[in-house]
């Protein structure tokens, strides 16, 4: 059995044209790419269709955040597309979360896995507090977490540092979706909690989310295939 990749390249590309020549030098087989909203906005449903019809599993990173009905109808639309994954925000609230999961019922096995972002990787620990939140960092996620469970979802978006903490609770089935992976020589740029492809791991992460490390990278296959050989 062909084992799947585990690693999402974020392609937080500002052009269509780059992106799909990026794309060129990449293999389903080493990775699965990451839209957001910056390039779905620019490029739409369209080019995630090309990105599906290439082969690649998308993760369809746009954060649903609204009423149920209006959630439940977006992941529709992203099944729709074919995409392998897609996110709400876990503040939305189990009634939020539930739409969106009881609306993917009818796609059987071709429904894309829905996870829930809990809190940002940029977020600092002063950052969150301001927010007016009175748990920290660690303990919000966790209770989102509890919520995204509660609701019937695949699993969360987190960062490393909780990611022990929510394997231990929620077990081998609840995925996990790490971002802000960074390799030891690279700068953290805009994010705060930022943890190597190995620590990830360790802390228990089954996907990570992976964009400057490699969209800069002067020979992306290769890296990817490095880190394929080494990590997993």
């Amino acid at each position: 059995m062909v084992k799947q990749p585990q690693i999402i390249v974020a392609l937080d590309f500002s052009d269509i044209k780059a992106v799909l020549g990026f794309v060129e030098s990449l293999s389903p087989t080493q990775c699965r790419l990451k839209v957001g909203n910056e390039l779905f906005t620019r490029g739409g449903p369209d080019l995630v269709r090309r990105l599906v019809n290439l082969k690649f599993s998308v993760f369809l990173d746009l954060k649903f955040y609204d009423i149920p009905n209006t959630v439940a109808q977006a992941c529709s639309a992203a099944a729709d597309l074919g995409v392998w994954m897609v996110n709400v925000h876990a503040l939305g609230g189990v009634a939020m979360m539930s739409a969106g999961k009881k609306a993917l019922q009818s796609y059987g096995a071709d429904a894309p896995l829905l996870i829930a972002v809990t809190a940002l990787t940029s977020y600092n620990e002063n950052q969150w507090q301001s927010l007016g939140f009175k748990q920290n960092i660690n303990a919000s996620v966790l209770h989102l977490a509890q919520l995204t469970q509660q609701a019937g979802l695949d699993g969360v978006v987190c960062s490393a540092e909780e990611a022990a903490v929510l394997r231990a609770q929620f077990g081998s089935s609840f995925c996990l979706v790490t971002p802000g992976i960074r390799l030891e020589d690279n700068a953290h740029d805009d994010q705060h909690r930022v943890v190597t492809p190995q620590a990830a791991l360790a802390a228990g992460s089954d996907y990570l989310v992976m964009g400057r490390s490699i969209t800069r990278s002067p020979n992306p296959q290769s890296l990817l295939a490095q880190l394929n050989g080494t990590l997993f």
